[in-house]
């Protein structure tokens, strides 16, 4: 979905995706225009500073960023944009994604950077928080982020068995 993306989910590599698709998923479920990139802290810093910089004058309302290990993505993004970054942990292999989420939520005063669970759960979360801060100024999306809730509510079973 890409027609005048609100949120832009971004990730330090492609091997990113299978995390970062669920953030996606959860916006395409509500409706929620949203590009995805590759771009990297380390390997691609001026595709980052780009990206960020942009980012305002392109439209987007706010920034999912994933990445795993040092995990700089979602902070760099933060320290380059007055939009509200979102970082996921991705899992990586050292550290089953204790070390990005250290990284991410380690960041100084002054730079803020949302910080969710490690992976798929804080990608899905991330894309909810996304329309959610969204829906503050769209009372449609808040109507279908309501139903979506409801409806999440309703499929709880009441029984075990």
């Amino acid at each position: 979905m890409t027609d005048h993306p609100l949120v832009g989910i971004i990730m330090g590599s492609a091997s990113d995706w299978d995390t970062m698709r669920h953030a996606a998923d959860a916006l395409a479920a509500l409706g929620v225009p949203h590009e995805t990139k590759v771009v990297s802290a380390h390997r691609t810093p001026q595709r980052l500073y780009d990206y960020a910089a942009q980012a305002e004058h392109r439209g987007l309302k706010v920034i999912i960023a994933g990445a795993g290990g040092a995990a700089h993505l979602p902070g760099m993004a933060a320290a380059m944009t007055h939009l509200p970054v979102l970082g996921v942990p991705v899992e990586s292999k050292a550290m089953k994604g204790m070390d990005s989420l250290l990284s991410i939520v380690q960041m100084p005063g002054g730079v803020p950077v949302g910080t969710l669970a490690i992976g798929k759960p804080g990608a899905k979360n991330a894309g909810l928080l996304a329309a959610a801060i969204l829906a503050t100024s769209d009372a449609l999306l808040a109507e279908r982020l309501k139903k979506w809730r409801a409806a999440q509510t309703d499929s709880v079973v009441t029984d075990p068995e």
